[in-house]
């Protein structure tokens, strides 16, 4: 069958539409004319669908639309969990997030979760996905803390797309296997929390609190349930269009938490939220102009006092658009005047997922060795602080001790006291 993209799949719709629009005409019973009305809409409406899929470079096969639409190959949790929850249920089977996970396979291919997330802070509930690579899984990494990547899709879109269409977790295994790439745990949230939704990320102006959800929330629970860094230099974080700008706006906005950061054709400057169908928009700032220049990277950048941590930034754009590309370069321009030598990647493309995917591999080539060191300076330091308090405790004894067994202190303690003049 040919694939959803290629031009024998639309030449078949003309077809099918143009042999349905005859029999419309050439039928002289009402009833089959009818029905041929019915069916000549189908792939009228397909032929829509199509064209927009090819615009947009989202499904190339037919098994990417359909594990999209129906949400195969994605575990989904048994419950909402509120804590860790790891326990054997089984041989060869363990329970992750309200995940049923079998051990052996995951060691070889790794195992992507689902958690339906409630926010503690931002007390939003939104679906999230966690892939675990296979190193995860394996006795040689039992007591070793993972980088984290959260990963923001764009508009319109979901976190599955990640999965489905960028193949995000079957590029990075093959980037480890080549020796490219470092084992890092991939999570994947809802930006939006609905279908045609574009919140950018942002807290909104009494409105759903999404900055707080993805930079807070989400990385909050992962390190406390996974064996993962706690959120900072061990985590990083990408995103490709309207992701992309939540990508360099949380980065900023939270510098403390993220080592790295990867904006794939994002923008810079917020726009109008979009919401439902047909849609309208609404600003997510109300009228308070200074909290539009907060979340306005290119203004933040200068804005933000000198010294003040920031991640380290990947920027890529394709080249088919003449707009993304100009973004990226004054963002670049902007970000060395605190960062030398940012990576600026261009591919050959438009602002599409043929693009992202392009820039997937290099993107993952670059944050996750970065990551991986970084994890290795916070192991080293939280070792040497560990063994830091041991020496100090085993000094303290040593003292202590010393000042029970002195001679010269217990002599001076069972001497008699000289009387109290009157």
């Amino acid at each position: 069958m040919p694939g959803p993209q290629s031009t024998a799949f639309f030449v078949l719709l003309m077809v099918t539409f143009a042999a349905l629009i005859c029999w419309l005409v050439l039928a002289r019973h009402l009833v089959l004319r009818v029905l041929a009305a019915c069916l000549a809409f189908i792939p009228a409406v397909t032929f829509g669908i199509a064209a927009v899929n090819k615009y947009y470079d989202y499904y190339q096969n037919w098994s990417s639309a359909i594990t999209d639409v129906t949400s195969q190959g994605m575990q989904v949790a048994a419950g909402l969990p509120g804590a860790p929850h790891v326990g054997l249920t089984g041989a060869g089977t363990s329970r992750l997030l309200g995940n049923d996970v079998y051990t052996q396979l995951a060691a070889q291919q790794g195992d992507t979760l689902h958690v339906l997330l409630r926010g503690r802070l931002s007390h939003l509930t939104r679906n999230v996905y966690v892939y675990l690579p296979p190193q995860y899984f394996q006795p040689a990494y039992r007591h070793y803390r993972f980088p984290a990547i959260e990963l923001l899709h764009g508009f319109p879109g979901a976190p599955q797309d990640w999965i489905t269409v960028l193949d995000v977790t079957t590029t990075l295994s093959g980037l480890i296997s080549r020796g490219l790439a470092k084992p890092a745990v991939l999570v994947m949230p809802d930006a939006s929390g609905a279908v045609g939704v574009s919140l950018q990320c942002l807290n909104q102006v009494a409105g759903p609190q999404d900055a707080t959800f993805i930079a807070q929330d989400v990385p909050n629970y992962v390190a406390r349930s996974l064996r993962v860094g706690q959120p900072g230099r061990t985590w990083g974080i990408a995103g490709y269009s309207e992701g992309g700008f939540c990508a360099a706006n949380l980065g900023l906005q939270y510098g403390s938490r993220y080592g790295l950061a990867g904006v794939l054709s994002g923008y810079f400057q917020p726009m109008n939220n979009r919401l439902g169908d047909p849609v309208r928009t609404i600003g997510p700032f109300g009228h308070n102009k200074a909290l539009r220049l907060r979340n306005t990277p290119t203004s933040e950048l200068l804005r933000l006092p000198a010294g003040a941590r920031i991640p380290q930034f990947w920027i890529g754009s394709g080249t088919g658009d003449p707009a993304d590309v100009r973004a990226a370069q004054v963002f670049r321009q902007l970000l060395q005047l605190r960062q030398p030598a940012v990576t600026l990647r261009f591919v050959a493309g438009g602002h599409s997922m043929y693009t992202w995917r392009e820039l997937l591999s290099p993107m993952l080539e670059w944050m996750t060795p970065k990551l991986a060191v970084n994890a290795a300076l916070v192991r080293a330091r939280a070792e040497r602080l560990a063994h830091q308090r041991i020496a100090a405790r085993a000094a303290h004894r040593r003292l202590t001790v010393r000042q029970l067994s002195s001679p010269e202190r217990a002599r001076r303690r069972s001497a008699p006291r000289p009387a109290r003049r009157t």
